[in-house]
């Protein structure tokens, strides 16, 4: 089986959470955000930054499920109006 994540992919996200443990990794464009406090957005980045050099890293999932997740969830708590008598 192939590999999803090319190796250098993987040294990147290693240099974002390096970044990330001496509290030099920012978000935001250009990293003029705050400072990354959580583990998986270190990932994250680390995966966009190997993203945009080209490497191989499989592309970023939609949120269609999230989305129908959202619908189904409305639809069931519609309340019934008591009848007044």
């Amino acid at each position: 089986m192939a590999r999803k994540y090319s190796k250098s992919a993987g040294k990147d996200v290693e240099s974002a959470m390096r970044r990330k443990k001496k509290g030099k990794l920012k978000s935001g464009p250009g990293g003029k955000g705050g400072t990354v406090k959580s583990r998986k957005q270190a990932i994250a980045i680390g995966l966009s930054e190997a993203r945009a050099k080209g490497k191989k890293v499989p592309k970023k999932k939609t949120g269609k499920k999230a989305t129908t997740k959202k619908k189904a969830s409305k639809k069931k708590t519609g309340r019934k109006k008591a009848s007044r008598k």
